[in-house]
């Protein structure tokens, strides 16, 4: 659940929302207790936006972002979501402790 704030509260400490959406996550404005509109960071409004991604084009993304041997996620992995759309055995690889 998004965390909320009232519009007046918003208004009275606006930086403060703004940098929490930049930083954190997006904001739900409520008024008297129900929620009218979200305030989300840019890049997450342009993501929006810009519609779903391809999975060949988000896996290049990930793969330009991170690197898969250090997450221990063997390359297999990915090659199977190609064929089936899932991962393998219904499960996710295991993010590094």
């Amino acid at each position: 659940m998004l965390k909320q704030y009232a519009i007046a509260e918003a208004r009275n400490h606006f930086a403060t929302v703004v940098r929490e959406v930049e930083q954190v996550a997006p904001v739900e404005l409520t008024r008297r207790g129900q929620p009218v509109a979200v305030l989300m960071s840019i890049q997450e409004y342009r993501q929006l936006r810009a519609g779903k991604t391809k999975f060949w084009d988000a896996y290049t993304k990930f793969r330009d972002k991170f690197n898969l041997q250090e997450l221990n996620i063997p390359p297999e992995t990915f090659a199977s979501c190609l064929m089936t759309g899932a991962p393998p055995n219904g499960t996710r690889p295991s993010a590094p402790a």
